[in-house]
């Protein structure tokens, strides 16, 4: 059946939103314009003209990804950051807006030639963040996994900075150990969900996303807790941590940092939804 540009839209929103896809108009538009190669200018004027029949196939199999809640950045390719085009796939955690409030504390604390390491950096989007806005410096980014190393340096190349940031494959601070003492900063979002709670994740998270950059263990701070210990020796004086939480866990994190003895001005920032999102604390004298 010959269908029109609008009538495709809207019977793809129809399908997203039966499998419960909160955003499915918006996302229907976004897979047509993929699978036809238009941008949303041209899919409102083109509204009622006829789909082309090989872009009818190619949103058909879009749309079908999606119903079986395949993350949209995943099909897509590639997640927005920090107005940042960030590759991403099943290999790495879908960089999320939240985390753009670990970039914009750690940028108040830093100028250019810092020396700064990003701990479990998955696709990069944070150390690439942060290389671009201070340009000079010491750039480095840390993951255990191997897979996620190579989409973050992929990701560095596209944005030029093959040659600026070092990726070291290894467990959370292990790579960092020839650095003692001299890092400005250090910033991590590591895996906080409790284990208990993977499973009531939405499908997206749970079924796709990679749980070694999820799963925080029984009270989701296994990983902070070890990041939080080690830190210290690796931070020049007067050097930050900086580490995203998940909700509620603010309190318990400070109290972390305040019985290593190691840090002072202990502090939270929130994020757009008014959740403490980023503890931030500077290594003492």
């Amino acid at each position: 059946m010959t269908r029109t540009i609008a009538g495709a839209v809207d019977r793809g929103r129809a399908r997203l939103a039966a499998v419960g896809i909160e955003a499915a108009g918006l996302e229907a538009c976004v897979l047509f314009e993929h699978a036809a190669g238009l941008d949303r200018a041209a899919l409102l004027a083109r509204g009622r003209e006829m789909v082309e029949p090989e872009a009818a196939r190619r949103y058909e199999r879009l749309l079908e990804e999606r119903a079986r809640r395949v993350p949209l950045a995943y099909i897509m390719g590639e997640r927005e950051f920090w107005s940042l085009r960030i590759r991403v796939d099943r290999r790495v955690l879908v960089p999320r807006p939240e985390t753009e409030t670990l970039v914009e504390a750690a940028l108040e604390r830093l100028s250019s030639g810092a020396r700064v390491a990003d701990v479990g950096t998955g696709s990069g989007a944070v150390v690439i963040a942060l290389a671009l806005e201070l340009g000079a410096g010491t750039f480095l980014g840390t993951d255990r996994s191997a897979a996620a190393i190579e989409v973050a340096r992929a990701n560095a190349a596209e944005h030029g900075l093959a040659g600026t940031i070092e990726f070291l494959e290894g467990d959370l601070l292990a790579p960092l150990a020839a650095r003692t003492g001299l890092l400005d900063a250090l910033v991590s979002n590591p895996p906080y969900i409790p284990t208990a709670e993977l499973g009531g994740l939405q499908p997206e998270v749970r079924d796709f996303e990679p749980r070694l950059a999820l799963d925080g263990g029984f009270d989701g701070l296994a990983l902070i807790e070890r990041i939080v210990a080690g830190a210290p020796p690796l931070l020049r004086c007067g050097g930050w941590l900086l580490l995203e939480i998940g909700a509620g866990q603010a309190d318990a994190v400070r109290a972390l940092l305040r019985r290593t003895g190691c840090f002072d001005d202990v502090s939270a920032r929130c994020d757009l939804a008014g959740i403490e999102r980023v503890v931030m604390a500077r290594r003492a004298a």
